[in-house]
């Protein structure tokens, strides 16, 4: 019988790679790889024949290997043309809702994103179970979701 081995990556479409490569860098992730993939391969996969992606690979440095969380692919489609979803798709739309990192201070990390130009999607919250979260809107409208671990909660 087949079983899952690790999570391996999520994969983000978006139209331009540098905004959202910045984005995810000033998260703390780092750039992996970057290629250009286009040909058979990608046509079968994704069902989409003579099409033509880049695609950068990001994720936190010194992770350890086979963790639960590995990687973030951003991929930007330069054939076919783009096709837009929601211009700001909120967290009850149907599809990936967000990308969730833990920070070591929520505050700190959403006024530097708002320098940046990132505000919040809501505001911050509070979980009983000892949490504090926020949604921040990225380039291209991508919600990434930030949480805080207060003292004593344990991880998940």
């Amino acid at each position: 019988m087949s079983r899952t081995l690790r999570f391996d990556h999520i994969g983000i479409t978006v139209r331009q790679l540098e905004p959202a490569i910045a984005f995810f860098e000033s998260l703390g992730l780092a750039v992996e790889g970057r290629t250009v993939v286009e040909g058979d391969f990608i046509g079968t996969v994704t069902g989409i024949p003579n099409s033509r992606s880049e695609i950068v690979m990001l994720s936190i440095p010194g992770r350890p290997s086979g963790g639960a969380f590995t990687a973030i692919e951003l991929s930007s489609f330069t054939r076919p043309e783009h096709m837009i979803g929601s211009v700001a798709p909120m967290a009850n739309e149907v599809g990936l809702r967000s990308v969730s990192f833990e920070v070591s201070d929520l505050d700190a990390r959403v006024s530097e994103l708002a320098a940046d130009g990132y505000g919040l999607v809501g505001g911050i919250g509070e979980y009983d179970g000892g949490w504090r979260m926020a949604y921040v809107r990225g380039p291209e409208h991508i919600i990434v979701a930030l949480a805080e671990r207060e003292s004593g909660t344990p991880a998940h």
